[in-house]
């Protein structure tokens, strides 16, 4: 059985301008002033507590909970608006679907939102029953730390070396190759392919109908096939 784990936020949907809405919230709370676009951006990926960490720095961590808060507060509230509909990213459902009909797979997710952000995505876009594991921020270590991809094989079985994770950012990368699986980047995130490749990516790739030829190469379905 092969395990295959994405990411949310900027591999299955776009979801940069929720995000720095926010982060311009979080920021606004305690008085700080927002940082540039691509700075903000190149948080996404962490769990939310060190991600306003890493924009503000160690001097200002007593500010984090603060943030953290009037950031949660302000994205239920969308969410229960109305707002907040991330679209997915073209092709996403194809591959998704096409991954999802073949009985040597299982799908997961392994993201920084909380369990309540995937909740929401699960229900906007009607993914239900694609994901047979779901390790998100408040229920594993922040990324890069194994423990996502840990808890995702020990749940479903899965060995490593038949282990993928698919994200758009270095800290997936990273912890694939802390949890010594194989890594997948996409091009359309948040981080540039080259960071994806120092990072450990196998391949990276454009856009989602390539998922499915880069997985043939880095777990060998053909060959194993055939």
């Amino acid at each position: 059985m092969y395990l295959v784990v994405f990411d949310c936020d900027g591999t299955l949907v776009d979801s940069q301008h929720t995000i720095i809405h926010g982060l311009e919230v979080g920021f606004e709370a305690v008085g700080l002033p927002m940082p540039d676009r691509h700075t903000a951006l190149s948080i996404v990926g962490l769990s939310l507590e060190p991600a306003f960490l890493h924009l503000v720095g160690e001097e200002n961590a007593h500010l984090v909970p603060t943030m953290c808060d009037a950031y949660r507060t302000s994205k239920i509230a969308r969410r229960e608006g109305g707002f907040d509909h991330d679209p997915l990213y073209p092709g996403t459902r194809e591959v998704l679907d096409a991954l999802s009909a073949r009985e040597d797979v299982l799908l997961g997710i392994a993201t920084g939102k909380h369990s309540r952000g995937v909740a929401h995505m699960v229900e906007v876009h009607d993914l239900h029953g694609k994901f047979i594991t779901v390790q998100t921020a408040d229920k594993a270590p922040s990324k890069p730390h194994p423990g996502m991809l840990m808890q995702a094989m020990s749940e479903t079985g899965a060995q490593p070396e038949r282990t993928v994770m698919i994200g758009d950012t270095s800290f997936d990368m990273e912890m694939a190759r802390n949890a010594r699986v194989h890594a997948i980047g996409v091009s359309w995130g948040y981080h540039v392919p080259r960071e994806l490749e120092r990072a450990g990516a196998r391949r990276v790739i454009d856009a989602f109908p390539q998922l499915l030829p880069a997985l043939d190469e880095v777990l060998g379905w053909k060959k194993e096939i055939a």
